[in-house]
């Protein structure tokens, strides 16, 4: 998949994050199990981990699990309980292993591997526990927005600090522009949301463009994905700091 087709799939994703939490905490929360899918299908041979289908059903499990308890918790804070999921999933990565009948090479990087790919599913929920504080609705439009605009701007081809300062003064411009239409919003606010959100693309950008890996559809699936889901916690460390 190429790198404008992986930019345009990326903002597609976002756009969808924004109208789902524009309607409502059920479609968001739909939208998330969604990505955490993706993610599932896509981590195991961007990673390039031996057991595939194990890693997979754990990272979809631990990621669905994640949804489904930020969705329901009654009280804040909403993510109290996630840790209590991620630890489940670093458990059931060890369980894994044991299912395996091909010696368990790689034993190490596998469960590493699989942590780590359950740790990128779970972020996801971010989006969802930012929808649900205050101001909820505006954060996740703006972040959102901020995202597919700097996704789209990662694809030109710039020299690396050039394209790390236009990726990122992009999507503070879209932050603040948001912050701008959105009623009771500060644009500031939403041009500092969306500077933390323009680095975070033009990192993961730079991290795994390069990856032979990338020319294999379900590679190019994680990758696509990974931004939108890694920048649900990401929004909701910058949003709690920034309207508390």
């Amino acid at each position: 998949m190429q790198l404008a087709t992986r930019a345009v799939v990326t903002a597609v994703l976002a756009t969808v994050v924004a109208v789902a939490g524009y309607v409502g905490l059920y479609p968001l929360a739909a939208a998330c199990a969604v990505l955490v899918l993706l993610v599932a299908v896509g981590w195991p041979p961007l990673a390039n981990l031996p057991f595939g289908t194990g890693t997979s059903v754990v990272v979809a499990l631990a990621g669905l699990g994640s949804v489904a308890v930020v969705t329901l918790e009654e009280e804040q804070p909403y993510l109290e309980r996630l840790p209590v999921v991620f630890a489940a999933a670093v458990v059931l990565a060890f369980l894994a292993e044991l299912v395996r009948r091909d010696g368990r090479v790689r034993l190490v990087e596998s469960v590493s591997g699989t942590v780590a790919g359950a740790l990128v599913a779970v972020a996801a929920t971010g989006w969802i526990a930012v929808a649900r504080g205050p101001e909820g609705e505006a954060l996740v439009v703006t972040a959102a927005l901020a995202l597919a605009v700097g996704s789209v701007v990662v694809a030109i081809h710039l020299p690396v600090w050039m394209g790390v300062l236009a990726t990122t003064a992009s999507s503070a411009a879209a932050g603040a522009v948001a912050g701008l239409v959105l009623p009771d919003f500060d644009p500031v606010a939403g041009g500092l949301l969306g500077v933390a959100v323009g680095i975070l693309v033009a990192a993961l950008h730079a991290l795994f463009d390069r990856m032979e890996a990338l020319a294999r559809w379900r590679p190019s699936l994680a990758v696509v994905v990974l931004p939108v889901t890694v920048t649900g916690l990401l929004v909701y460390v910058v949003g709690r700091v920034l309207v508390g």
